[in-house]
């Protein structure tokens, strides 16, 4: 081999390490939290509170919810925030919550179902998932009847109802590795 390919080959060696290096950092950087080796905040209420001015208006994005493009879902509030990369909400809207609840943190959304059986049996489409608690999948629906009634308390579901309107919003905004930001 001569010595201005070795150099060269050295040269694309050191640019593809590089990139990888690169690569590999914003994986770490944008990888939830329970991905990551991150805990949740000890205290997830603190971080996720809102200021004086966001509680008189419920559907400002909750204050200390991260940053840029992400979706927001607030178990104690049993809404959703779909938040453009500017901070500001394109689209909020009330859910039915499952029975089992995600840890508040960061996540990435991991799968799409276009229409599945849900586990409660009804039809539902635009399936959006993101975590599991216990086994249990955990994830934004839509039932094709368009109902979004209380689950039964006695079975374990991790499908957060929402209407079939927003339930496309989701699926066009959600797409595979989206931001998932859970507070309380």
């Amino acid at each position: 081999m001569s010595r201005s390919s070795s150099g060269f080959v050295a040269g694309l060696t050191a640019a593809a390490l590089a990139a990888v290096g690169f690569l590999a950092y914003q994986a770490s950087a944008s990888a939830p939290d329970h991905l990551a080796g991150k805990k949740p905040d000890a205290n997830p209420s603190a971080s996720a509170s809102r200021s004086p001015k966001d509680k008189a208006d419920p559907k400002a994005v909750p204050a200390q919810s991260g940053t840029g493009e992400r979706v927001i879902y607030s178990v104690g509030e049993d809404r959703v925030w779909l938040v453009k990369a500017s901070g500001k909400a394109q689209r909020t809207y009330k859910v039915t919550p499952s029975t089992v609840d995600p840890v508040p943190g960061t996540y990435a959304v991991t799968s799409r179902s276009g229409a599945v059986p849900g586990s409660d049996g009804v039809p539902i489409e635009h399936v959006v998932r993101f975590t599991s608690v216990d086994g249990i999948a955990i994830g934004f629906s839509s039932a094709v009847d368009g109902s979004t009634p209380k689950p039964d308390p006695s079975k374990k579901t991790g499908g957060i109802r929402q209407s079939r309107e927003n339930g496309n919003a989701m699926w066009e905004f959600a797409t595979i590795s989206a931001k998932v930001v859970v507070v309380p």
